[in-house]
């Protein structure tokens, strides 16, 4: 056999197992996902997540004869990088998304990297659930890897036909709803990564579907007898369905919330007639507090800058009209 067909037999063969590790490793993290006895699941839908686009990718560089192992160019020669046991250093996720031109789009490789991030957060630490805070970008995860795999590979790699709606034993009630509302804030050290992360996105990619996949559900029934009920039903963004159930029935909602800067806090007291609140009085009182400390959720940092959210500002306003007489 000529060494040309030898080489591409051996490619391709090498390209299917990836493939199929690949589709493995997805179809694991959305059955654990989706497990309800298991509660770590989060953080191992990210790892076997991530595995999957890699291997995912690493058969997209092969076929296209792009070549993912780090090497050293000697002249003419390549020297490859190897493991301590002599195994060749294939590119992470991240490298492969940094390939210029990227075969995965801006916004898919966004939410990547994003869990990327995640991962390293929350690496060789026990956390706290944060199922419920990162469910819109595991969606969108999953979503864009089936599009991708087709994309790249074919319609037969899909792994949505494989996959059905997660079943669930009871409705959400009002009672739910607050006890959603009443978790335990992410640890500090994620929350951070999470406000910088998102901070640097434009609008439009931060509303982008590939980044976070959010819908809504609101309880339907069929209208007459031997129609199909289905148990979700989606509609269009843009209808006018869609925009009456976004103003009627939106109760829960993610919001990028507003950060506000020192100085604007002074300067908001000070047009509420606490003329004499300056810097220094504001520096004291956040040391007086412990405010800076990430548990308590009043502010965040922003590659080195500080942040406060609004609930700092109410506290600030509470200490100016306790203290009236010092700062009018």
């Amino acid at each position: 056999m000529p060494a040309k067909k030898k080489r591409n037999r051996r490619v391709h063969s090498v390209s299917d197992e990836l493939i199929h590790k690949s589709r493995e490793a997805a179809l694991a993290a959305v059955q654990i996902f989706n497990n309800p006895q298991i509660t770590f699941k989060s953080e191992m839908f990210i790892v076997l997540m991530n595995i999957a686009w890699t291997y995912m990718l690493h058969a997209y560089f092969r076929k296209h004869g792009v070549e993912y192992r780090y090497f050293e160019q000697k002249g003419a020669n390549r020297r490859f990088d190897r493991t301590a046991k002599g195994a060749y250093k294939f590119w992470e996720l991240e490298r492969c998304l940094n390939e210029n031109p990227s075969p995965v789009d801006r916004d898919a490789a966004n939410n990547l990297r994003f869990l990327i991030g995640i991962r390293h957060e929350i690496e060789h630490q026990m956390t706290r659930k944060i199922d419920a805070s990162f469910s819109a970008k595991f969606q969108a995860c999953c979503l864009n890897y089936n599009e991708h795999i087709k994309k790249f590979f074919g319609k037969e790699h899909a792994i949505d036909r494989h996959l059905s709606f997660s079943l669930q034993f009871s409705s959400i009630t009002k009672d739910q709803v607050a006890q959603l509302e009443s978790l335990p804030a992410l640890p500090g050290n994620i929350k951070s990564f999470v406000e910088g992360f998102e901070g640097k996105l434009t609008e439009e990619e931060f509303n982008s579907p590939k980044f976070a996949y959010r819908v809504l559900f609101v309880a339907k029934t069929a209208n007459r007898k031997g129609q199909a009920d289905e148990v979700i039903e989606f509609v269009k963004a843009d209808s006018e369905l869609a925009k009456k159930v976004n103003q009627k029935y939106a109760l829960i909602k993610e919001t990028e919330r507003p950060k506000l800067r020192p100085k604007t806090i002074v300067g908001t007291m000070k047009k509420e007639g606490f003329t004499k609140f300056n810097m220094h009085h504001h520096t004291l009182l956040w040391q007086d507090k412990d405010a800076k400390n990430l548990a308590k959720g009043l502010g965040t940092s922003v590659e080195g800058t500080w942040f406060w959210y609004e609930p700092w500002l109410e506290q600030v306003r509470e200490h100016c009209k306790a203290n009236i007489a010092l700062y009018k």
